[in-house]
């Protein structure tokens, strides 16, 4: 008995430093306010389908004294299964003047493709049909995203010449976005594992993040996997593309950006390919990703618009 109860308390404080933890955890990822720079107007929980899922919302942020902004549509990633709005870079892309919209959408344990998909495209509907009354310029939207986010920042961009995942409200507006910042998202999921680094992470499996994302598994849902393919829906009107990734990802190999590019090139897309040498899965250390990420949409966004116009009607 006497030696029960030290390894009894041992367990019970081992058992509550562990429960504190994952809830300072939790606090921190979902429930923490991002920092803005003073006079930002800030619109939480806004939602972007009336009476739809609690995940299908978004956080919208004003500049100070900004006239007609661009709009900044940022989209976390987390394998399509976990992840926030507010875990995202709002307040660099404010003091760059941006008005910023940071995005939630179902994860691919509520809804499998192309619900997250049809969730961006339906945020772009709204912030462009909400734009007048919200003061941001409708003609001038960009996306950026990492991991996943990036992989829906790369749809977004590619397929604005569709209506086939425009579902729901706002269908009088155009879901188009005028740049994209792809940031080592997955592309092609069928040729993940064939150019996998040594150690990385297996993709042909049903409990992989693409395999649930499609809904089974991938090699197995070819169909699927090719309708969940950017690249297949790429025409000469997509918008500019920046694309960003490390040649040590262990989760999304460089490869799968390389196709993306060489696709968009071949249409005449406008496309750079930055590559961080030695960087994995995010967390570069190279800061000139970033400023490559701030120059080029500084150039398609904030100083002009040389490409893809959005029009007032859906297209």
């Amino acid at each position: 008995m006497k030696l029960f109860m030290p390894i009894a308390v041992l367990f019970f404080i081992a058992a509550l430093a562990a429960a504190l933890y994952l809830g300072r955890e939790f606090l921190r990822r979902y429930h923490r306010v991002p920092s803005v720079p003073r006079g930002t107007i800030v619109h939480r929980d806004l939602a972007y389908v009336t009476n739809g899922h609690p995940r299908q919302k978004l956080d919208l942020y004003l500049p100070k004294g900004a006239e007609h902004p661009p709009l900044m549509i940022l989209i976390h990633g987390g394998g399509f299964e976990e992840g926030d709005k507010r875990e995202e870079p709002v307040a660099d892309w404010l003091s760059q003047g941006y008005a910023v919209a940071s995005i939630n959408y179902r994860f691919s344990w509520e809804a499998i493709f192309p619900a997250q998909v049809e969730d961006c495209k339906a945020a772009v509907r709204w912030l462009r049909a909400n734009a007048g009354s919200r003061g941001y310029d409708p003609d001038r939207f960009g996306a950026r995203g990492s991991s996943a986010g990036g992989y829906l920042a790369t749809m977004l961009g590619t397929t604005g010449a569709t209506r086939k995942f425009d579902v729901g409200e706002h269908l009088e507006v155009s879901s188009r976005v005028q740049a994209v910042a792809d940031r080592y998202g997955p592309i092609d999921f069928l040729q993940m594992d064939a150019h996998l680094l040594p150690g990385g992470e297996v993709s042909n499996k049903p409990d992989s993040p693409l395999s649930q994302l499609i809904g089974g598994n991938i090699v197995e849902n070819a169909d699927r996997v090719r309708e969940a393919n950017p690249i297949t829906y790429i025409t000469g009107d997509c918008p500019p593309f920046i694309v960003v990734h490390g040649d040590r990802d262990l989760f999304v190999p460089h490869h799968q950006s390389e196709l993306l590019v060489a696709a968009l090139a071949r249409a005449g897309i406008p496309v750079t390919l930055y590559t961080v040498k030695g960087g994995g899965h995010g967390g570069f250390d190279d800061p000139g990703a970033e400023a490559a990420v701030r120059e080029f949409f500084g150039k398609y966004l904030r100083h002009s618009i040389t490409r893809s116009p959005a029009p007032r009607s859906a297209g």
